[in-house]
């Protein structure tokens, strides 16, 4: 396992484990506890392994996880299906490669700026790239200032996101962070990506207290609901899309119910 992603591997143990419950139907300790979740010789317990392998993958040292060791993990933490991928991914042997600013190939920008419906391209660290008019309208990137365009810089940092999701903000604030975290671990020691984090800690009171939850998921489609300034409460569907020139790039496209 790379350097860079041992720290993030066993940090994501550790938050799985302290969200963990105690079931009495699989373990029987009778002992106090002072802390949430299970005890570290619990999970290990549980997964099969010895309890100073599994200490040493929480903190991060030198091993190399099976893949029978991680599906014993994965199944004794009770992850779920995108939390068991990412454990997997961050286990992989191979290092991501160095975060350089994307750039929207004309044709993709051309075809975006077509599109009647909102649609806009973000990059891998989720920087906003390019976004037709219709999304100028719902969104308003263009009056972001430019070293604010990124995704999460928009939805924490701008009081016009909070105004522009309404009620639901909270609730779609902490599906990004868990969304942005699959990405992020995968790049925790790049200072681009680590820039952005200590940037929104700062700014941001509930990005730094829901950053320390750990949660990830996967991505895909759904449903929001939006107040547009003028138009009142709408809701939409949304749907992303990763570009065969970069995959680095994903197209979002919000259809009006």
């Amino acid at each position: 396992m790379p350097e860079s992603r041992r720290s993030e591997f066993g940090e994501f143990l550790r938050s799985r484990r302290e969200k963990l419950a105690p079931d009495a139907r699989m373990l029987k300790t009778g002992r106090r506890r002072r802390t949430p979740g299970l005890r570290r010789e619990e999970v290990a317990e549980l997964a099969g392994i010895g309890v100073d392998w599994y200490v040493r993958l929480e903190q991060g040292r030198t091993v190399s996880p099976s893949e029978a060791t991680l599906d014993a993990l994965a199944q004794a933490l009770r992850l779920s299906k995108a939390e068991a991928a990412h454990l997997r991914t961050l286990a992989r042997g191979d290092d991501a490669r160095a975060f350089v600013p994307e750039s929207v190939p004309p044709a993709i920008e051309r075809m975006v700026s077509r599109l009647p419906l909102p649609a806009y391209i973000t990059g891998r660290r989720w920087d906003i790239l390019a976004w037709n008019r219709a999304a100028q309208d719902l969104f308003g990137f263009g009056r972001v200032a430019q070293a604010n365009r990124n995704v999460l810089l928009f939805m924490f940092t701008e009081p016009s996101a909070q105004a522009l999701f309404g009620s639901t903000w909270a609730d779609e604030a902490r599906r990004m962070i868990a969304l942005f975290r699959a990405t992020h671990d995968l790049h925790a020691s790049d200072p681009a990506f680590v820039a952005l984090v200590e940037h929104l800690r700062s700014a941001s009171p509930p990005f730094a207290k829901w950053w320390k939850a750990h949660d990830v998921r996967g991505p895909g489609s759904g449903q929001k609901v939006l107040v547009h300034p003028k138009r009142g409460v709408e809701r939409y569907e949304y749907a992303t899309f990763q570009a065969n020139d970069d995959p680095a790039l994903k197209l979002a496209i919000y259809t009006p119910l």
